[in-house]
């Protein structure tokens, strides 16, 4: 009985409380200006005042008035016990919008909170701000309302979030012409703007690529390009072929696109003893950008291929340590595919970021190149991709370019425990416009090793060119330094003068000597670009001589040479050669045609028994084998004579992806002195067609 009674008490008092909460009073919270209006005026007071400040102190991002933009924005904000506005959440289409909004709030001064039962309570509200903004006293209604469950508010902006940004979606602009991503380096595209970017007077950088769109931009307008080759397709299918990208897609925040990549090839090859050749490479490529300052690109290929049989020879010749037959010249080791063809996957990506407009850092796994020519006897793109960090900073008439890569030797006779080797380099390249006509560039490249376990030594994180000191500091075992210059004279807007010196070693004694020391290593590039050659537009000739004395790149040390993955980083012959080259381009509309000649003479080693000298051509052999020290000359050894003809003629399927048409015919006639087992006379003819996204450069001229 006594329970049942105490049953009945507590479930009178449970009631009574609950009345007692029903009809307890709330009030809002009071800004000073309301604080002798009557009790039932408070709440629209409140709204009042809030209206009032947010229309006098909220100013209008400029972006947002540049786009003319017409919206609503949503601020959900909370008045806490101590009168603080905290704002909870801002929905906009805009981060400045939401970033005045959050400003605007905070510079509310503190007022009464609201009370609840006559104590200080928090109270929590739904702001909506229109743009572009309206006098609240226009405005009937207009005002905060109160929020019961800030969490319920949330979850409903959250749940029209993907709404918002399938809003914020706007027609595509190309904007990767203007952005700080690569232009993808190829000798052909880029001569279409190379002569507007050597015009007597400009002061444009164009020895270090790739270069970068916004650079770029300032001298050739690409969207007036992509116009004028436009095809008239409405379709889909037909737009997509042609004229766009696959996919995409861009915002006021954001852009990015992906594409397919293929290289799909067939030829036939005089002197190989297989039906034919070919290459199946798939992919896809990805460029974008977050803001203005910051893009990233990424390419993926899928590749198997059977080349000519001189190119599978040199491909096998670069073999790494273990099961691998073979490195792809410029693309990466290759595994076998079927019986006499290779598997060769490759990736390339990069970050850029350009906080200001003089600076930009790149971070990725791709190619570098230095120089106006052909050839760079500086830095090539013709060994693998590899890990490199990039700062690029131009300022008054200078651009200096900074390079730190990761390389490796992948010989047998260096890898430890099955792994192969690391090795680091160095590159500084200051390029100065001296007058409207030259250019001037000091190059210097050191590499190093994990020598005495030291790693990437922060001795050559430091900036200022030139490294020599550095080097001798850190022991001169201890790194391999090369310096180097180049210069640009534009003798008109039609006609330029390019060329390189390298200097791989500086011994004041045996350079004046006349005794032909091998210490002389050193080597030179000279060459000429002749645009809209006589007077017919888009015409391009061009003529480089490059001569690089024996030894030159190689080094004492069994490792400290100036390549990587078996190849150089810098003349595709490595030393001990001279060559000269000529060139033509031609481009109407969407169809071209180029023509190359290369005459060289090269000097090889025997590598029989009866003669194991090391004669200075390959850069991987160590040049304390050389057959003597002095009477050293070029082509010595089992001296070559090389000639290689390339004629190549297509169509530009889209031009927005680079995705060509085209009909290849090489001829190749490789005659050394004397036949060895490696290096043997050899005459190819090599015919191919087929379907490319044409994106790096192939090398097949050696």
């Amino acid at each position: 009985m006594n329970k049942i009674a105490l049953i009945l008490f507590l479930i009178g008092f449970h009631f009574q409380v609950s009345a007692q909460v029903e009809t307890d009073y709330e009030k809002p919270p009071v800004f000073p200006e309301c604080a002798s209006e009557p009790i039932e005026n408070l709440r629209n007071c409140f709204s009042d005042q809030l209206s009032r400040l947010i229309y006098e102190n909220f100013d209008l991002p400029q972006i947002v008035s540049d786009e003319d933009y017409s919206g609503e924005m949503v601020v959900l904000f909370e008045v806490d016990s101590e009168g603080n506005f905290v704002v909870l959440y801002v929905d906009a289409i805009y981060d400045e919008l939401k970033t005045e909004a959050r400003l605007v709030f905070s510079e509310i001064p503190k007022i009464k909170p609201a009370t609840y039962n006559g104590n200080p309570t928090f109270k929590q509200y739904s702001y909506s701000i229109k743009i572009p903004l309206t006098d609240p006293s226009t405005e009937s209604g207009a005002g905060p309302d109160e929020q019961t469950d800030s969490a319920a508010e949330i979850e409903r902006l959250a749940s029209s979030e993907l709404d918002s940004v399938n809003k914020s979606i706007v027609p595509y602009s190309n904007k990767e012409f203007t952005s700080r991503l690569n232009i993808p380096f190829t000798h052909q595209f880029y001569s279409r703007f190379d002569r507007q970017m050597n015009v007597v007077g400009a002061n444009s950088h164009t020895a270090s690529k790739p270069f970068i769109y916004h650079e770029v931009s300032k001298y050739f307008d690409f969207q007036a390009y992509q116009d004028g080759l436009k095809k008239d397709a409405e379709s889909w299918g037909g737009r997509k072929l042609f004229n766009e990208h696959l996919v995409q897609v861009q915002s006021k925040d954001y852009w990015f696109t992906i594409d397919p990549v293929f290289d799909l090839q067939l030829g036939t090859d005089s002197e190989s003893d297989f039906n034919s050749t070919f290459n199946n490479t798939r992919g896809f490529y990805v460029q974008g950008g977050l803001g203005k300052r910051f893009s990233f690109a990424a390419s993926v290929y899928e590749s198997q291929g059977r080349f000519p049989q001189y190119y599978n020879a040199y491909a096998e010749s670069l073999k790494a340590f273990g099961p691998d037959p073979a490195i792809i010249p410029g693309r990466g080791i290759a595994k076998r595919f079927k019986d006499d063809a290779y598997d060769y996957p490759v990736a390339e990506a990069y970050l850029s970021y350009s906080p200001v407009d003089f600076f930009n850092v790149q971070f990725g796994h791709g190619k570098n190149f230095i120089g106006d020519g052909y050839r760079s006897l500086l830095l090539s793109d013709n060994a693998s991709p590899s890990p490199f960090l990039k700062f690029n900073t131009s300022f008054w008439k200078i651009k200096y370019t900074n390079t730190w890569t990761w390389l490796r030797d992948v010989r047998p006779e260096v890898t430890e425990d099955g792994a192969f080797l690391t090795k680091y380099m160095a590159n500084h390249y200051l390029s100065w416009n001296v007058s409207k006509r030259f250019n001037l560039g000091l190059f210097e490249s050191v590499l190093w090793t994990n020598s005495n376990d030291r790693g990437f030594d922060i001795n050559y994180l430091n900036p200022i060119i030139f490294y020599r000191a550095i080097e001798f500091e850190t022991g001169q075992d201890a790194g391999n330094a090369i310096v180097g210059a180049s210069a640009k004279y534009k003798w008109n807007d039609q006609i330029n003068l390019y060329s390189q010196f390298i200097l791989d070693e500086f011994s004041i004694n045996d350079i004046t000597g006349g005794n032909k020391s091998w210490k002389n290593k050193f080597g030179y590039q000279v060459g000429l670009k002749y645009y809209n050659a006589f007077k017919v537009d888009n015409l391009m000739l061009q003529f480089e001589y490059n001569r690089v004395r024996p030894y030159t790149y190689s080094h004492n040390s069994i490792v400290l040479n100036f390549g990587h993955n078996n190849q150089s980083m810098a003349h595709l012959w490595g030393a001990n050669f001279s060559e000269g080259i000529v060139i033509g381009r031609y481009q109407y509309k969407r169809w071209f045609a180029d023509a190359k000649f290369v005459f060289g003479k090269r000097g090889l080693d025997f590598s029989e028994d009866t003669d194991m000298f090391a004669y200075g051509g390959d850069i991987y052999t160590t040049e304390n084998n050389r057959p003597s020290n002095t009477g050293i000359s070029v082509g010595q050894g089992n001296t070559t004579n090389v000639f290689h003809a390339e004629l190549q003629s297509g169509y530009l399927v889209n031009p927005m992806t680079n995705l060509k048409l085209f009909l290849y015919l090489s001829y190749r006639d490789f005659n050394p002195e004397a036949n060895t087992i490696k290096d043997f006379s050899q005459n190819t003819l090599w015919l191919s067609v087929g379907l490319r996204t044409d994106l790096f450069n192939w090398y097949f001229d050696f």
